[in-house]
C-alpha cells in the first residue's frame, strides 16, 4: 500500500510518499480501501509537531472509501459498506486501518468525496452549531475565518438555528463565499480591525459566542467582542496557539464562559457519532448545507495540499485521493 508519513516534524517537505505491508485488521477493525482523504489543520498541527504523536506516523484524521476485511467481533459493518471516518490517524493513504465502531455508513446519495469532505470539518462545525454553546434564536455569533471548510459549514448551521452571523475573512473573494455560506455581515480583516465593527453591528453589547479558529492572532479582541455572560469557542489556532488567561479577565470582561472544545468529545460514543453524521448526510442529500470542495491533489503532492491550506489559498475543502 502507498502511505503519506513522516519521520520528524518540520515543514511540508518531511511529508513522504511511501510503500509500506497492506495490514490485517485485528479485533474490532476494519481495513478500508480508501477513496479519498480530507486534508486539515489538524494535520497540520502533527506535522510540525505543535501536536504530538509517535513517529513515523501516517497522517490524515479523515477519509472514506469501502470495507475491504473485517477483524474478529466486529458487527458495525461488513465488507464492501461504503464507509466514512474522522478522528482515527492514517487516512493519507490508499488503505487504512480503523476501529469500525468509528466508521459511519455512507449513503447511497453520497460519493466518496462528500464523505471525506463531511467528516471532521461537518462534525465540527455540528457539534460547534448545536452543542459547545447556549444560542437562542436571533443571537448574534461572529465566526471568524468564515470562507474556509468549517467555517462555510459553521455558518449555514448557525443559520439553521436562527442566528445572525458575522464572519471574517481575508479577501473580497473569501466575503462573497462567506456571505453565500449564510453571514450577513462580513468584515475584511485586511482592511479593517474586527473588533470595532463586531462592536458597532451589535450597538456596542458584543455577540453571544465568537467561534474561533484562529488563535494566536484573534483571541484578545476575539474576547473583547464577547458580550456579557456569552462565550468564546476557540477551536483551533491556525495562526498559532492562543495566550494564556488569567481567570479573572473573563470576570472583569462579563462572566464570560471560554471553552477549548474537540470532535473526541463531543463524539464520544457511537450513538452520538452516528447521529451527528445522519444529521449532516441527510441535510447535504436534502440540499439545506452545501460542500464546498475546493481543490484535490493525489497523495504525492500532499506537500502542496498543506501549503496551499497553510497559505490560506483555500476555500473550501482540500481533498488527497489515492
Amino acid at each position: 500500500m502507498k502511505a503519506v508519513r513522516i519521520h520528524e516534524p518540520g515543514g511540508p517537505d518531511v511529508l513522504r510518499l511511501e510503500e509500506l505491508p497492506t495490514p490485517v485488521p485485528g479485533p474490532g477493525q476494519a481495513l478500508v480501501s480508501i477513496e479519498a482523504a480530507g486534508v486539515n489543520f489538524i494535520d497540520i498541527y502533527y506535522r510540525t509537531g505543535q501536536y504530538q504523536m509517535a513517529l513515523p506516523a501516517t497522517l490524515g484524521q479523515e477519509g472514506s472509501g469501502s470495507v475491504e476485511a473485517i477483524g474478529d467481533g466486529v458487527t458495525d459493518v461488513t465488507v464492501g459498506d461504503r464507509v466514512a471516518w474522522s478522528g482515527v490517524l492514517g487516512a493519507y493513504a490508499d488503505h487504512a486501518l480503523v476501529p469500525a465502531d468509528r466508521l459511519v455508513h455512507l449513503p447511497s446519495h453520497l460519493d466518496a468525496r462528500q464523505g471525506a469532505a463531511t467528516m471532521l470539518q461537518g462534525m465540527t462545525a455540528h457539534y460547534l452549531a448545536f452543542s459547545t454553546a447556549h444560542l437562542e434564536t436571533h443571537d448574534v455569533c461572529l465566526v471568524h475565518a468564515a470562507a474556509g471548510g468549517v467555517g462555510q459549514l459553521l455558518c449555514q448551521l448557525l443559520k439553521m438555528r436562527g442566528a445572525r452571523v458575522i464572519g471574517t475573512v481575508s479577501t473580497e473573494t473569501k466575503a462573497q463565499i462567506a456571505r453565500e455560506a449564510g453571514a450577513d455581515d462580513v468584515i475584511l480583516y485586511t482592511e479593517q480591525d474586527f473588533e470595532p465593527v463586531v462592536k458597532r453591528l451589535t450597538d456596542g453589547r458584543g455577540v453571544a459566542v465568537v467561534f474561533d479558529s484562529v488563535g494566536c492572532d484573534t483571541f484578545e479582541k476575539s474576547l473583547n467582542c464577547v458580550r456579557t455572560r456569552g462565550s468564546l469557542v476557540l477551536y483551533g489556532a491556525s495562526s498559532g496557539p492562543a495566550p494564556p488567561v488569567d481567570p479573572q479577565v473573563l470576570n472583569a470582561k462579563g462572566s464570560i464562559w471560554l471553552t477549548r472544545p474537540s470532535i473526541v468529545h463531543y463524539t464520544a460514543t457511537r450513538a452520538e457519532l452516528c447521529q451527528r453524521a445522519e444529521e449532516l448526510f441527510d441535510w447535504i442529500a436534502s440540499g439545506k448545507v452545501r460542500l464546498r470542495i475546493d481543490r484535490t491533489y493525489p497523495l504525492a503532492e500532499a506537500a502542496g495540499a498543506h501549503r496551499a491550506l497553510s497559505a490560506r489559498e483555500t476555500m473550501g475543502k482540500i481533498l488527497l485521493t489515492p
